[in-house]
């Protein structure tokens, strides 16, 4: 493979005084921020990847004297570890993030729901938040922030499950509509946004929208925290620019001998050899929260798949009929297809039972199982039968 070195930044975890950048957006009007960010073509960090303004903008014409900014700091995807890293080294960036949100939607409060794994994280993520919270006192403004830990639930990285979770109930997704910028924590217009999305918009407010979209493509503006992992000499955490190819991504961070790439984790799809040069890692590709696992010839696909299945229906929540038991009978039937209890055609089936349940899943979870399977399966077929 030739190879070609990626553009790595370092934006994310680049120090700015919170102060110079808290006291520049607070002088900007709402509006004015909100247009800053969807010129920026800033879109959710988490995975879905919906542009940012647009849902800060539908969140501030909510009528409502009480409004919340959430951070989903619950990093649940198999992979992806890249939220840590931020909270770890530069949280004042994700709470500025929240308060300038907050200006931006005419909201006073602030929750972080923080991944019960990463409670060790609590001590040193208060102490940078009280003086956070000093610092926005010193400015002027008033925004309060809190944290609520998380359970250990896959499900509640959906957005309206979290909610839930908040308030205190079991951690399962609601009916949409409402959405979130109409109905969401405790009955609010809530703005929900993922750890890395609120500290580009950080960068945003430093550089300008203009800088901002120097960096990736058209449709995948900025650069992108990757968790990188699997068969590959170098693990880790790496601020790349979006728009690159898979191949150009393998020649980076392959062995040599890269037959796969999980984009996006258990949720993501799964890249073969033969489509590396073709596909991009981006909004206009295979979207990403951050996860990009890389898998070599001594790797039986077929465990892989499994290993995804297993979680899922591990993981789910049990709230629908689609996701609930289409999760137990994927499982049920790659094990029988592989033992030779099912003929190979049985595959087949369970292909039209993933797309269905992309279709008829109440939320994210049991939409983006058929992610996994059916690319797995359209490109490893063989390593499933025998």
């Amino acid at each position: 493979m030739e190879t070609k070195k990626l553009n790595k930044v370092d934006l994310i975890f680049e120090h700015v005084d919170p102060r110079v950048i808290l006291t520049k957006a607070f002088k900007m009007s709402n509006d004015d921020i909100i247009n800053e960010v969807i010129e920026s073509g800033l879109k959710g960090r988490g995975g879905a990847g919906f542009p940012t303004g647009m849902k800060w903008k539908f969140a501030a014409g909510e009528k409502s004297k009480e409004k919340y900014i959430v951070c989903n700091a619950d990093e649940g995807e198999p992979g992806t570890f890249k939220d840590r890293e931020i909270l770890d080294r530069v949280a004042y960036k994700v709470y500025s993030g929240m308060a300038i949100a907050g200006k931006a939607i005419g909201a006073k409060k602030g929750v972080v729901y923080l991944r019960a794994e990463y409670k060790f994280l609590i001590p040193q993520l208060m102490m940078e938040l009280d003086g956070f919270h000093t610092l926005i006192k010193d400015i002027g403004y008033n925004f309060q922030i809190e944290y609520k830990l998380g359970s250990g639930a896959y499900i509640c990285g959906e957005e309206s499950a979290l909610f839930e979770s908040i308030e205190g109930y079991r951690g399962e997704p609601r009916n949409k509509p409402p959405y979130p910028t109409q109905n969401g924590l405790f009955g609010k217009p809530t703005v929900i946004n993922n750890v890395e999305t609120l500290v580009n918009i950080v960068i945003i407010v430093n550089y300008g929208s203009a800088k901002y979209k120097s960096h990736g493509t058209r449709f995948s503006t900025g650069a992108k925290v990757f968790s990188v992992s699997g068969d590959t000499p170098n693990p880790g955490i790496y601020e790349l620019e979006l728009g690159m190819s898979v191949l150009e991504f393998v020649n980076e961070f392959g062995d040599g001998d890269t037959k796969a790439v999980q984009v996006g984790g258990a949720s993501g799809l799964c890249v073969p050899r033969k489509l590396f040069a073709s596909t991009i890692i981006g909004f206009e590709g295979v979207p990403t929260g951050g996860s990009v696992k890389l898998f070599n010839s001594t790797r039986s696909m077929y465990n892989v798949l499994h290993n995804y299945l297993d979680f899922f229906n591990e993981e789910s929540c049990g709230n629908c009929t689609p996701c609930r038991v289409g999760c137990q009978q994927l499982l049920l039937g790659v094990e029988a297809v592989k033992k030779g209890d099912m003929k190979s055609s049985y595959l087949n089936e369970l292909a039209k039972l993933a797309d269905t349940m992309k279709v008829a899943s109440k939320c994210g979870l049991g939409q983006s199982v058929g992610n996994a399977f059916n690319s797995i399966l359209e490109n490893f077929r063989e390593e499933i039968i025998y």
